[in-house]
């Protein structure tokens, strides 16, 4: 048995379990279950207590961007000109679409942002009329991604 904290406890199957789901989330439970020796009753136990527990979030369909045509992923550190200003400019970060992730950070930046477009002119847009145009917003730092060369969960 491996505790993760004091609410989740996982064991080897319930390992096996997710590391099967998390490379699929779509694979059938009867074929999980016959590959471990256990009942597709009991996966389903387990995953609901795992659920319960938090640890498990939900599953996910994951779409393809750059098959919509989104090629640029950018990252990109805001500077704001006071702390306070954090709620409402995470506000409308939250407003603008091609805005995927927000992280409230340490270091240079206050935040920190992941950014989806279909290109370099569309990030350029994206930057001047939506981000910088934010109150409390005084400058931003842009790193474009070439390739992303590692994607993955954390290991159980």
């Amino acid at each position: 048995m491996k505790v993760v904290n004091e609410n989740v406890v996982v064991d080897g199957i319930d390992k096996t379990i997710l590391n099967h789901l998390m490379e699929d989330a779509k694979k059938p439970i009867l074929e999980i279950a016959r590959s471990i020796g256990i009942t597709g009753a009991a996966i389903h136990q387990r995953l609901r207590k795992l659920e319960k527990s938090g640890l498990i979030e939900g599953s996910k369909l994951i779409i393809d961007p750059r098959v919509l045509g989104y090629k640029t992923m950018a990252f990109v550190g805001v500077y704001l000109d006071k702390a306070v200003s954090n709620p409402q400019a995470v506000k409308k970060l939250n407003e603008i679409p091609e805005v995927i992730e927000c992280h409230y950070t340490t270091g240079n930046w206050s935040i920190f942002l992941k950014i989806l477009c279909r290109d370099n002119e569309h990030l350029m847009q994206v930057l001047n009329k939506n981000i910088q145009a934010i109150d409390g917003v005084s400058r931003t730092e842009t790193f474009i991604s070439l390739n992303q060369q590692i994607k993955r969960q954390i290991k159980i």
